[in-house]
């Protein structure tokens, strides 16, 4: 086949695949998890259900790609918190904030239990440790963080800490949960 032609199939591809993904999003968003079924996301996507079944086999395979569409952006925005300009205390604070943020929006159940289960959060979950566990040697290279506990440690404790985010709805009870995690990474005196 013509290379224009491959590439033009592969951008067909990866467009019922988005439309198919913007769908679940919708769908997710409008009812929860177990409100998308493959006859909606083949009406809301805008393609046959037969089409439908040649990129995914049931509704659970959709929500899983989702989830790990999800998760790839999450981490991207938590990179890209870590990144910004300033002192480690302060991006720690942006990723942190951003973090049990995104903890507030998780939605419950079973479903999402076992979406969570997948290799690519645990993948996630390794990088954004290790995301964490930099800005605390960073910091604590500055003075603003102890250095009697391993930075991975710290990070791991801050990423438990602030799953308790999922319980609150106020973004005030969530950036004092943030300033509590943060005042335990002070230095001992």
């Amino acid at each position: 086949m013509p290379k224009l032609w491959n590439q033009t199939i592969d951008a067909h591809r990866h467009a019922v695949r988005d439309a198919v993904l913007d769908a679940a999003a919708e769908l997710v968003e409008g009812g929860g998890l177990r409100a998308v079924t493959m006859s909606q996301l083949a009406e809301r996507a805008g393609i046959g259900r037969a089409t439908l079944y040649k990129y995914f086999p049931d509704a659970e395979a959709v929500l899983a790609a989702w989830h790990e569409r999800q998760i790839t952006a999450h981490l991207a925005q938590l990179r890209e918190a870590a990144n910004r300009p300033g002192p480690a205390v302060q991006r720690l604070t942006g990723v942190l904030t951003a973090y049990a943020d995104l903890a507030g929006q998780r939605h419950g159940g079973e479903l999402a239990a076992h979406l969570h289960q997948s290799a690519h959060v645990g993948h996630a979950e390794q990088h954004l440790t290790h995301l964490i566990a930099a800005l605390i040697t960073e910091g604590a290279d500055a003075g603003n963080f102890r250095r009697d506990v391993p930075p991975a440690e710290l990070a791991a404790y801050c990423l438990h800490a602030l799953t308790a985010a999922t319980a609150l709805t106020m973004p005030d009870a969530r950036d004092r949960l943030v300033n509590v995690t943060l005042h335990g990474l002070r230095p001992v005196p």
